[in-house]
């Protein structure tokens, strides 16, 4: 007992003494108790058609449960992919739904920390598991939501799928299940895709679609695979509409309105693209747009499309608007034109309303005629009797010329000129 009671006393003279040493030691010895521990995890798999569970369990006691927080990290990825996903759980199980991969390569590690300080206390080896699902024949699985109401899925048949299969298609929505309306076939008239319509879509519900490889051949049960799609993440829009083009302070601005949706219409969940001749795409959050107007070529025309962005991820755009013509003969070169011209029109009228105003030039135009004076009366009228008894001689000599003969005419002539003669004089006195 005396040889047991001085180990102790010696460890501890030693510690005081060295502390470096111990500290070493002590750093060391944690690795070993890690080590010591042994911590194992088991991984097994349960099948649930498109979808696996995928369990582990470990040989922690209840001691070191109760003391201790215990996670688990999760990592797996699928074959034919290069992201790696990774999660922190509590639970000891993960569903992972296979979509249409063939299989996942997943491995888990147990972890224990100190409730109070959240400090890595020990953590087991990795447990690796690979698991090969039943072969998926098919490929390029792509949905579209469009014209609000409809519903497209296309997809392509692997080259290795077996002859005589064939392929089925339904889907879950808002707690009711809707078979295929109509299939688009290939030459060999097989299934390669599905068209619906007259759809009410929920778009905060999920869309889960399921296809089904049957082989015609017999009757066994067929290969099932599933697909979840939010509504608003596989909408194309409609092209914006009421798209026009106005001239605005030597710019160009394009208006538009955002088109139906089955989500949100709110202003900010859109983003448009907004294209221009001979110009790069913006990118536009806005219902306008405006650039400088320099003269653009001809036939310039602007297009707008859409998708949503904000609110939600959609990578879908919409179609293109119908092209808005910008410059040609019967718009913007008009409408310069009349910039042009109304311009100098405004400053000329001011220019001469001001003349006018600063030098009275409108009082001199319209100032009235003075009142004629006794004298110039007389002689106007004076003036005005003597044309009238001119004119009264001239009818009487013309009457006198039509009486005349033939012979005497060139006698009528040369009175009539002396006639004229006496009446010049007459007028000139």
């Amino acid at each position: 007992m005396a040889r047991v009671t001085v180990i102790p006393v010696l460890l501890i003279l030693s510690f005081f003494q060295h502390k470096t040493l111990f500290s070493t030691i002590l750093a060391s010895g944690q690795e070993d108790i890690k080590d010591a521990l042994r911590l194992h995890n088991v991984l097994w798999i349960t099948k649930n058609d498109s979808r696996v569970i995928l369990s582990w369990n470990n040989n922690l006691t209840k001691e070191e449960t109760k003391k201790y927080a215990v996670k688990y990290i999760l990592v797996y990825k699928f074959f034919n992919t290069t992201k790696e996903r990774k999660e922190r759980l509590q639970e000891k199980e993960k569903i992972i739904h296979l979509k249409l991969h063939s299989g996942f390569n997943a491995k888990v590690k147990t972890q224990l920390f100190a409730k109070e300080t959240e400090d890595i206390i020990k953590e087991s080896d990795w447990t690796e598991l690979i698991y090969k699902a039943p072969p998926v024949y098919i490929q390029n699985l792509s949905c579209i939501i469009y014209n609000i109401t409809f519903f497209n899925c296309t997809w392509h048949i692997k080259e290795e799928a077996p002859e005589d299969i064939q392929i089925f298609t339904s889907y879950r929505h808002v707690g009711k299940v809707f078979a295929c309306q109509q299939y688009i076939k290939n030459i060999k008239k097989k299934n390669i895709g599905c068209h619906m319509k007259e759809i009410n879509f929920q778009p905060s519900r999920k869309i889960n679609l399921n296809i089904t490889v049957r082989n015609l051949r017999n009757s066994s049960r067929g290969l099932s695979y599933y697909k979840a799609f939010t509504p608003q993440t596989i909408e194309k829009l409609n092209p914006p509409i009421n798209v026009s083009v106005s001239l605005e302070n030597r710019s160009i601005e394009i208006h538009w309105k955002p088109p139906p949706t089955i989500g949100s219409a709110r202003k900010k969940c859109f983003l448009y693209q907004v294209k221009i001749t001979d110009h790069k795409i913006a990118n536009v959050t806005a219902e306008n747009y405006k650039y400088p107007f320099h003269k653009p070529a001809k036939k310039c025309a602007a297009q707008v499309r859409v998708k949503k962005e904000i609110c939600i991820a959609n990578k879908i755009w919409s179609d293109w608007s119908e092209p808005v013509l910008i410059h040609d003969e019967k718009t913007v070169d008009i409408l310069l034109l009349s910039l042009t011209l109304f311009c100098p029109l405004i400053f000329l009228g001011g220019s001469l309303t001001y003349a006018f105003r600063r030098y009275r030039c409108l009082e001199v135009i319209t100032m009235p005629v003075p009142r004629p004076s006794d004298d110039i009366k007389t002689w106007l009228a004076d003036e005005t009797h003597h044309q009238e008894h001119m004119s009264v001689q001239m009818e009487m000599h013309s009457v006198v010329t039509l009486g005349t003969t033939e012979k005497n005419r060139d006698e009528n002539i040369q009175l009539q000129k002396c006639l004229k003669e006496f009446m010049l004089e007459d007028l000139q006195r």
